[in-house]
């Protein structure tokens, strides 16, 4: 049975509310109230996600968002609408004194793991997308992406069986989805989402 959209309002609003993790930059960066058997899993917010409001809301989205446009058709709206939007750790982490963005400590993608471990439990997703490497290990051991980008895996996540089709991270620090053998797996994997029933079912 579907999930309402009700009951997703009122996860998103503890969601929202938590406070578990004192390195971590509030806001709480959270999707839109889908009730999807579509779970798509990125790694942390970056710096622009807070102040827009939304996952994925910088040039990684625009990646991803062209991504899903050439391969179900789908608007960035539409994708957004359709797929209901997680991650590992759901608050930017800040940034690390060498540059770039520090990456979510064990304890903190611990305490953030009981909001996806609640949305698996309510949405009972028939597919799940992990973004990027940390992402695809919360579902699957770590792996090169050679070897698990192009294919969709059986999985159980707490208990929950499901399909996985892991996805490289749009980021433009890694080259990896933007030279072979990334560009024909990356073509590969999202011709298993266009194909998919959930997929198929949310069009």
């Amino acid at each position: 049975m579907t999930p309402s959209v009700a009951a997703v309002k009122i996860h998103l609003a503890r969601l929202s509310a938590c406070a578990l993790c004192p390195q971590m930059l509030k806001p709480v960066v959270v999707g839109r109230p889908v009730a999807s058997r579509i779970l798509l899993v990125g790694q942390a917010p970056g710096d622009k996600e807070p102040k827009l409001g939304r996952p994925f809301a910088w040039t990684a989205g625009k990646t991803l968002f062209k991504w899903f446009n050439e391969a179900l058709g789908w608007t960035e709206d539409e994708v957004r609408d359709r797929i209901y939007f997680a991650a590992v750790c759901r608050c930017f982490p800040g940034k690390k004194e060498t540059g770039g963005d520090r990456v979510p400590a064990e304890d903190e993608i611990a305490n953030c793991s009981r909001w996806l471990a609640a949305e698996v439990a309510l949405l009972q997703p028939q597919l799940v997308l992990p973004v990027g490497k940390l992402a695809i290990t919360q579902f699957i051991p770590p792996a090169p992406l050679n070897d698990i980008i192009g294919k969709k895996l059986a999985i159980t996540y707490r208990g929950h069986a499901t399909d996985c089709i892991p996805l490289p991270h749009p980021s433009g620090a890694s080259p990896w989805h933007r030279m072979e053998p990334g560009k024909t797996l990356l073509r590969a994997a999202l011709g298993l989402v266009a194909a998919h029933p959930a997929v198929k079912a949310a069009r």
